[in-house]
């Protein structure tokens, strides 16, 4: 023992002696997926606004209201209770119940809370687990665009091949069948769709629901809905995709707590999904996270079960503002829709001759307001830009003054 003993302490001073030399690594030390992923478009031009006083923003897709006070009430409560431990993976089940309940109150669909549920932290992480549940390498996830940013990244990061479909102003940024038909392929494992959607605000009613819904079943795709938007629907009642026919057992239910009831910060999301595919997303999540946070779970259950008040008053404050700036943007000669959900703008500037991002780039130098370029929600947002009214009436009110201004310029030129 003495001699192995003297052995290491030799063989410890030897290799301190060695010199150290400075060497740049010999291989790529990033993996090539995410060295290819390209960065994101809103990120990217959000860091030209960022600590800039001045900016007039209809760039961020979040609520200008705090999280209603009930609700933060109940999380307080329940660290002043001592509830700091950890949930089961799958989430706190009476929060899980809360959400069972709201779902089959506001969507009419059934999920079993111990099986068919999963809280996630926020509706990306359930995404990324839905996309990395799903695909094998090579596997092809149709998705309609202009569409969030991250649809297409995570699927890429998951080993699939996001194939995107063009949407257009003049069909209300539907995917048509005739163009899901001609991107379809025999790899094609899944369809995102996301309404009432970002960034276009567009909403689909249940007669062409109907539609998509009997071509995903002919195909045998599973259709991941992303519904985060859905209590921010405005001239009619939103339908949930897995109420229809046959459609429950193929689709991946996400929502979330972060945009109707202005808890972004909460992270709180949750999947509902046939049991063998929420099994699979359980698995990769308690390796990824363990659980979503305790304090935002137990803030849910009274979000779900006692928040639509709430809802409803920031809905209608979200009503007025979308009224307002369609009416103030067309005036001034950018055409735009009026949104049937979610709380985005989505009007065309191509009357200006300008590109998404000069337009963008040029309002934000010249009257100091912030738009997102339409392009960064894919190759079919180029020509429109992305305007949110999840901020107060008078920011928009001057914004639109400030773009009119602008718009004013651009024609005495």
């Amino acid at each position: 023992m003495g001699n192995l003993r003297k052995g290491e302490k030799a063989l410890s001073v030897a290799v301190k002696s060695l010199p150290i030399e400075s060497k740049k690594p010999s291989r790529p030390r990033i993996s090539r997926r995410v060295e290819n992923l390209k960065p994101s478009g809103i990120r990217r031009f959000f860091d030209l606004v960022l600590g800039r006083a001045d900016i007039l923003s209809l760039g961020v897709g979040e609520p200008d209201s705090s999280t209603p006070w009930g609700i933060r009430e109940q999380g307080i409560f329940s660290l002043e209770k001592g509830h700091t431990s950890y949930t089961s993976n799958q989430g706190y089940l009476p929060f899980r119940q809360a959400i069972a309940r709201w779902i089959e109150r506001e969507m009419h669909v059934s999920y079993s809370p111990e099986k068919e549920i999963l809280v996630t932290v926020g509706v990306s992480e359930a995404l990324d687990l839905a996309c990395r549940a799903l695909l094998e390498p090579d596997d092809e996830v149709l998705i309609p665009e202009p569409c969030f940013v991250s649809y297409p990244a995570l699927v890429e990061l998951a080993g699939g091949v996001p194939v995107l479909v063009p949407t257009y102003a003049d069909a209300q940024f539907l995917p048509s069948i005739e163009d899901l038909e001609r991107n379809w392929s025999p790899r094609t494992k899944a369809l995102i769709v996301n309404f009432p959607g970002n960034p276009t605000g567009a909403i689909i009613e249940p007669e062409y629901m109907k539609e998509i819904a009997h071509w995903v079943i002919n195909k045998d795709l599973v259709l991941i809905s992303d519904e985060i938007y859905s209590s921010l629907t405005y001239d009619t009642h939103h339908t949930c995709f897995s109420s229809m026919p046959g459609m429950k057992e193929r689709t991946i239910l996400l929502h979330g707590l972060s945009k109707a009831w202005a808890m972004t910060g909460w992270r709180i999301g949750f999947a509902a999904a046939p049991d063998d595919i929420l099994a699979a997303m359980t698995k990769i999540h308690q390796y990824q996270i363990m659980c979503a946070g305790i304090t935002g779970q137990m803030a849910g259950i009274e979000a779900l079960d006692h928040g639509d008040d709430e809802c409803r008053r920031m809905k209608d404050d979200y009503a007025r503002r979308r009224r307002f700036i369609v009416k103030s943007l067309n005036e001034m000669g950018l055409s735009c829709h009026m949104p049937g959900g979610a709380f985005y703008v989505f009007p065309s500037i191509r009357s200006t001759g300008m590109t998404s991002e000069q337009f963008a780039l040029r309002l934000l130098e010249e009257q100091a307001v912030a738009v997102v370029p339409g392009d960064a929600f894919g190759p079919s947002g180029e020509g429109f830009v992305r305007c949110s009214y999840a901020t107060s009436l008078d920011v928009i009110e001057k914004a639109m003054e400030k773009m009119k201004a602008f718009m004013g310029s651009l024609q005495a030129r």
